[in-house]
């Protein structure tokens, strides 16, 4: 098994649910005693969200490529980034590690497309819903992403931000995205890609009318896969 890098802490919120995931993934593919060979850097939240906001992501690249340079020295054989939003400087975490960087994106876009799955809803901040570095991505897959409206997406992003990130589940919230989702279905989605990591913490699959790709999971399946096959 090799080891596994990961990049957490934005939220550590759904950092925890990558390393439980991670495990359990491990322990049932391999049984008994098993679990995940991993190293962890988990960053300042705070730090990195007022870069975002203040649209200074060149630094916050500099400071998840430190951060994978770190776990690569710890021992890592690849590395994830913990969260759909910060893909945004994948090519400069990319460029600091001589590991392979597991693209969240491209896990999500696999299995979307395994699904026999074409066109699909986004949800996520709105730097992934509005900027193009992540939709790109999926485009390049032969995906078509749809967003929600301003208004959706205004919802989307506050309730990540201002609960989800906090630990803070409600379900006016989750009935909120319900009403976003049935919006996108409308608009002709055939799925929904959960693209922000702490959605999972709101959303399942009980909850949509269309199956639903709920990455952080898929990125740890992904993780797991490569961890056991190289």
């Amino acid at each position: 098994m090799k080891t596994i890098g990961l990049i957490g802490g934005m939220s550590w919120e759904s950092s925890a649910e990558y390393y439980r995931l991670l495990n359990e993934l491990v322990r049932e593919r391999l049984g008994g005693l098993h679990s995940a060979r991993c190293v962890l850097y988990s960053v300042d939240f705070a730090e990195i969200e007022r870069l975002q906001v203040a649209g200074e992501w060149e630094r916050a690249g500099d400071v998840l490529a430190a951060a994978a340079r770190g776990v690569e020295a710890a021992g890592a054989d690849l590395v994830l980034i913990c969260t759909n939003t910060m893909h945004k400087v994948a090519g400069q975490v990319e460029a600091a590690l001589s590991v392979p960087l597991l693209h969240l994106a491209d896990a999500t876009a696999e299995a979307v497309l395994r699904a026999d799955v074409r066109r699909v809803g986004l949800l996520g901040t709105a730097f992934t819903m509005e900027q193009d570095f992540y939709r790109q991505r999926l485009t390049g897959h032969g995906l078509e992403a749809l967003v929600p409206d301003e208004a959706g997406r205004a919802l989307v992003h506050r309730v990540i931000y201002e609960e989800l990130c906090l630990g803070v589940v409600r379900e006016e919230s989750r009935a909120a995205y319900q009403a976003v989702i049935a919006d996108l279905v409308r608009e002709g989605a055939e799925g929904v890609i959960l693209g922000c990591t702490e959605i999972e913490l709101l959303i399942g699959a009980e909850h949509s009318p269309v199956p639903v790709f709920p990455t952080t999971r898929l990125h740890a399946e992904a993780a797991v896969d490569a961890a056991l096959s190289m």
